[in-house]
């Protein structure tokens, strides 16, 4: 046995699939820290190969697999649990984002989370959080290449956040087209990100933070640019962001942008990402903002790390929702406990896929009934509305999908051609815990505190054998009746559901 001491640290990575950029960055857990070992970027352009249609075409994603491919290879022996990828704004558009992903799966052996610009907005402010000493409240502002996210947070508590879309490359293309720059085209950028900030401002300005704080690519080339001018506090102000502005317009095209500190492959958005710089400073009343290297990268690591404060993330998500809704929260405790004990009879030894799976699945049962509160005929299909389309901190994407296609096959008729794409799980991976789900909602139909008999089940494939002890259904006509239906439903989907005492 290897002592304690000798043993390799561990590393982990975590890789942003941005708009302009994808950035991969690898750390060493050190005691009770990260220690970066090695940070990889390559500019990607993803947002441009968005079409009117809003579908990347063939060259932007063979941009994005060209890169992931290099990334792989640095990730070569890693375990899927200390690899965590997520994609941002563009994927988050794409339509046909599931070509990207499926194609990618033969580069990279590790998921692709889409997640959305909340979650973004808040993984992004524990990076930041994480690498900036500075304590009270803080302004952070994330300007990427398709969305900017602003939060306000506490130590690693988010108060307030929001994600917007407009970001350097969808502006340049928009705004600022076959790289043309104007006074016109200046005012109109800046107007339309004040315009996208004008419902939000007043919110902000209620919350008196201390700092503001910028993260990523565009606000670090500002800052260079500002600190190659003499400004060597590196501090961006409105003063210093307007005398910018006034230098950009000097010039006609991105390609002439001739300013000391500034790289070639940031002069193409440069002047789209200093117009919703220039914006958020005037709608949030901004008087000064320094730069964190921290961002989603390192909110991601800094999170895979803490895996107890993820999870406890999405508890306080799943009864923070439950309260919302007016969940009876015991019938619920009934159901999910039903639910839990059932799957682990069907699946005792689960591996990382399977046992994520069966946690979607817990927090799918404390939910199943959100939708009561909008009315009960067709719950089931609120429920899963709600679980789509609300904001759910800690949650991807697929998660959130995953919980929505639960619920809405908790009970009814299964139309399973009604199932949504999928990324990261197949349909196949979902149906034993629709199966599951289903009979723990009926068990438990009448909604009752005496604790059920011991149920045990069998499964094979689409083939489940539910075991009940004997004599319990005479006693229980109403909730036979219920099975008997059950079996029905089952039927008519190719499923085969046995009962026996």
């Amino acid at each position: 046995m290897i002592p304690d001491h000798c043993q390799r640290p561990r590393e982990i990575a975590a890789i942003d699939l941005g708009s302009n950029s994808f950035h991969m960055v690898v750390a060493r857990v050190v005691g009770q820290s990260l220690q970066i070992i090695s940070r990889h970027k390559q500019r990607v352009h993803l947002a441009s190969g968005l079409d009117e249609q809003q579908n990347l075409d063939l060259a932007a994603i063979r941009r994005g697999l060209t890169c992931l491919a290099m990334f792989a290879e640095r990730l070569q022996g890693f375990e899927p649990e200390n690899v965590r990828i997520a994609a941002t704004y563009t994927l988050r558009q794409a339509r046909n984002a599931h070509l990207f992903l499926k194609r990618a799966e033969s580069i990279m052996p590790y998921p692709i989370e889409i997640i959305p610009g909340t979650e973004e907005a808040r993984l992004i402010y524990l990076g930041v959080a994480h690498t900036q000493p500075e304590s009270g409240r803080k302004l952070v502002v994330d300007i990427g290449g398709g969305s900017t996210e602003l939060v306000v947070g506490e130590n690693f508590d988010t108060r307030l956040l929001y994600s917007k879309h407009m970001g350097c490359v969808s502006y340049n293309q928009h705004y600022f087209a076959e790289g043309k720059i104007s006074g016109e085209n200046m005012a109109a950028a800046q107007l339309a990100a004040q315009q996208k900030m004008e419902s939000i401002a007043s919110q902000y300005h209620k919350q008196a933070w201390d700092k503001a704080i910028g993260s990523s690519g565009t606000i670090k080339a500002i800052r260079e640019v500002l600190i190659a001018k003499g400004y060597n506090d590196g501090v961006i102000t409105n003063k210093r962001l307007n005398q910018l502005v006034e230098q950009v317009l000097s010039f006609k095209n991105n390609d002439e942008l001739d300013l000391p500190g500034l790289s070639d492959d940031r002069k193409p958005v440069f002047a789209a990402g200093l117009a919703i710089l220039a914006a958020v400073f005037q709608s949030l009343k901004i008087e000064e903002m320094i730069y964190s290297d921290g961002a989603l990268r390192e909110g991601l690591l800094y999170e895979m790390e803490d895996r107890f404060r993820h999870s406890d993330i999405r508890t306080r998500t799943a009864s923070a929702m439950a309260s919302q809704y007016h969940v009876d929260i015991d019938q619920a405790t009934r159901v999910k406990e039903c639910a839990e004990d059932l799957y682990a009879q069907v699946e005792p030894q689960p591996g990382p896929a399977k046992s994520e799976l069966s946690t979607l699945l817990g927090w799918g049962a404390l939910l199943h009934e959100v939708g009561l509160s909008i009315s009960y005929p067709g719950f089931h299909r609120h429920s899963s509305y709600l679980l789509r389309y609300s904001t759910m901190p800690g949650f991807n994407l697929e998660q959130q999908t995953v919980l929505a296609t639960l619920v809405r096959f908790q009970r009814k008729a299964l139309k399973l051609e009604e199932m949504p794409e999928l990324s990261i799980y197949k349909r196949k991976h979902l149906y034993p815990l629709i199966r599951t789900l289903r009979l723990a909602v009926a068990l438990n139909g009448q909604r009752t505190d005496e604790p059920l008999p011991k149920i045990h089940v069998k499964a094979d494939k689409e083939s489940w054998e539910l075991t009940l002890p004997a004599g319990w259904q005479e006693n229980n006509k109403l909730l036979a009746a219920d099975l008997r239906q059950e079996q029905e439903y089952w039927a008519k989907a190719g499923w085969e559901l046995a009962i026996s005492s």
